[in-house]
């Protein structure tokens, strides 16, 4: 089974979900802020080769999913929608596997709901601290010609390259033009809601982490923490705080990988998270 499907929570939030597979194990995949559900696509595959059914949505803001009429991208309404896509499209319980800002709402998500709708949490390079001048640096690319846009998608292709310094150019860009939208004047512009990266939540995102700390304690379910070995948004001191709060987590690093972690080295990604699947029970 792969369907596409378009999910009303409320009036003003409907996103844009994909499910494969037919299993009764379910791994909701929730992308990074920027991205797309199709980041996950050779997850999605591998995953219901595996026998499990994976379900990938766009963030509300991104994609194929609406833009939200208020602008309402804070993380517990992020939290929120992956409570509520786990009740209308998981059958069962769910392994909750968020990167990045995803990997927060799931946090807060499975704390708040535990096993009765979570059967496992996988945090994708996000831990209860992170680093400023990361964020900052993420921010900087996701605002940059924002308004403006770019003239050709190739030019698009040549942001990313500079953002992305470690990874190949690619030379088919079909995929890059799944993240942008054509105006009427012509230019090329990032898919998500301006309002999602100049809302007053990035700003205040350390006062969160009393908040994160509190939610991490409150995690009884298996989880996994995977980081970017090249990655300077999770530093080492904040693994071992995470460990400590979480002590029936595991924790690994994906080689070559930096902040985007699937998308730079998807084939270690995938072994591990099979891997840590395959502990859980039923």
């Amino acid at each position: 089974m792969h369907e596409r499907i378009d999910l009303d929570l409320a009036p003003g939030i409907r996103l844009a979900v994909e499910r494969r597979g037919e299993a009764s194990r379910t791994v909701l995949l929730g992308h990074g802020g920027g991205q797309t559900r199709h980041a996950w696509e050779r997850t999605a595959v591998n995953l219901a080769d595996r026998g499990w059914r994976s379900v990938s949505y766009d963030l509300r803001g991104h994609g194929d999913s609406a833009w939200h009429p208020a602008g309402d991208y804070r993380i517990d309404a992020l939290a929120d929608d992956v409570v509520a896509v786990v009740a209308r499209c998981a059958p069962g319980r769910a392994v909750a596997v968020g990167a990045s800002v995803s990997g927060i709402a799931s946090l807060l998500a499975v704390a708040q709901h535990g096993p009765k709708h979570f059967a496992g949490l996988v945090l994708v390079d996000v831990a209860l601290t992170l680093d400023v001048g990361s964020i900052d640096r993420i921010l900087g690319f996701m605002t940059a010609q924002l308004d403006e846009g770019f003239g050709s998608i190739d030019e698009a292709a040549d942001a990313i390259a500079a953002y992305l310094p470690h990874r190949p150019r690619p030379t088919d860009l079909s995929g890059l033009a799944r993240n942008l939208r054509q105006g009427v004047d012509g230019r090329w512009r990032w898919h998500w809601d301006p309002a999602f990266v100049r809302g007053p939540q990035w700003a205040a995102v350390e006062r969160h982490r009393e908040r994160l700390l509190d939610a991490a304690r409150r995690v009884t379910v298996p989880t996994l923490l995977i980081r970017g070995r090249r990655s300077a948004l999770v530093s080492d001191a904040a693994v071992e705080e995470f460990l400590a709060q979480v002590p029936q987590a595991r924790f690994v690093d994906v080689a070559d990988a930096d902040h985007m972690v699937v998308g730079d080295r998807n084939d270690l990604f995938d072994a591990r998270l099979l891997e840590f699947l395959d502990t859980l029970d039923g």
